[in-house]
């Protein structure tokens, strides 16, 4: 019953066997080989358009790089107060920027709210040199929380970075996931709705190790080249990336994948709720489910093998917690099965 992370499950067989396939043989170097050429095809399709496709190893590094190339000197970058990138990269994006600063903006559960990007920007206007100026928006998709934007709010979003001169960028680590939920296409999730920069995840939903940066306006990243060696991120058998990306987009693996985790999720929520030992604050949009448990629940769990976190309250959370109780976190996988979900059950019933 592991349900720690989503980075915890293994690789899916699929991905395995595109990985012992490409093994052999010989291939260009340095993203110049067929594989990498067959999977930016993909990306083409799959986005309805030419985009730029940039491997990377890890989500980090994404984010830190797409989010360098738009940097500004003295830049702000927004994004929600739970945002990966303000909490969970050590200082990543700032550093990768060159010294541009994550702002947390205040919303919803993960999400950044409007009227609240609105202010934080308005902090800006007219401001004297000291405080800075705008370089992005960042948005994540699905959220740290669980939930997802739907494509109203992402172009709502948009518009307001738009109106500034300043790129969206998108933090997909949990990608699948969230375009599992919303049921649109890729293009509708991201540039249809003003999404310029996107971060593609692959390794929480079944790859080793892949991860790219996208940019929907390839004409945007003719520098990104140059930043991405700089950064060490290279890579120069690149077609083990490329094997993986070509197994998880093809068939619809990646979303089907997704999916699956994300009926997980509702699974789990239903019979944490169910239980009548644990509440729900909010319903998990995607793979992420944050009961509130007594200290005596979540020790009866673990003592039946759940391996799961507590978790900090997010900002602006206006529930109330008995002494005894806690938030937890449970994150569903491609890997997590029906049987898992039986097992919590079990437990929960003593």
């Amino acid at each position: 019953m592991i349900f720690a992370s989503d980075n915890w499950a293994g690789v899916h067989p699929a991905v395995s066997a595109a990985l012992s396939e490409t093994a052999g043989g010989f291939d260009s170097a340095y993203g110049s080989g067929a594989w990498d050429s067959r999977v930016s095809a993909l990306f083409n399709l799959i986005f309805e358009r030419d985009v730029a496709v940039f491997f990377v190893a890890t989500g980090t590094a994404a984010n830190a790089l797409a989010l360098a190339s738009a940097a500004r000197p003295g830049g702000v970058i927004f994004s929600s107060t739970e945002a990966h990138i303000l909490t969970d990269e050590a200082g990543g994006p700032e550093f990768m920027s060159g010294g541009n600063r994550v702002r947390g903006v205040s919303g919803p559960p993960g999400k950044i709210n409007p009227v609240a990007l609105k202010a934080a920007m308005a902090h800006f206007d007219g401001g004297p040199v000291h405080y800075g100026q705008p370089a992005a928006v960042s948005i994540t998709q699905a959220t740290e929380m669980g939930t997802v934007y739907s494509r109203d709010e992402i172009a709502a979003l948009a518009d307001i970075a738009h109106a500034r001169s300043l790129p969206l960028h998108m933090d997909g680590a949990r990608f699948a996931n969230g375009l599992a939920a919303l049921g649109c296409t890729p293009a509708e999730m991201t540039w249809k709705s003003g999404v310029d920069m996107l971060s593609f995840g692959g390794t929480k939903n079944g790859c080793w190790c892949a991860e790219a940066v996208l940019f929907f306006d390839p004409a945007k990243a003719k520098e990104f080249p140059f930043m991405r060696m700089r950064a060490g991120q290279l890579f120069s058998k690149s077609r083990f990336v490329g094997a993986q990306f070509e197994a998880y987009l093809t068939d619809n693996l990646w979303l089907n994948s997704a999916r699956h985790a994300n009926a997980m999720a509702r699974q789990l929520a239903d019979a944490l709720t169910a239980s009548g030992s644990a509440r729900l604050p909010w319903r998990p949009d995607a793979n992420e489910v944050f009961p509130i448990m007594s200290t005596a629940t979540a020790k009866r769990l673990k003592n039946a093998g759940a391996v799961f976190y507590e978790w900090d309250l997010p900002e602006g959370f206006d529930g109330e917690l008995d002494e005894d109780e806690r938030m937890h976190r449970f994150v569903t996988s491609f890997a997590t099965t029906e049987a898992d979900i039986a097992r919590v059950e079990t437990a929960l019933r003593g």
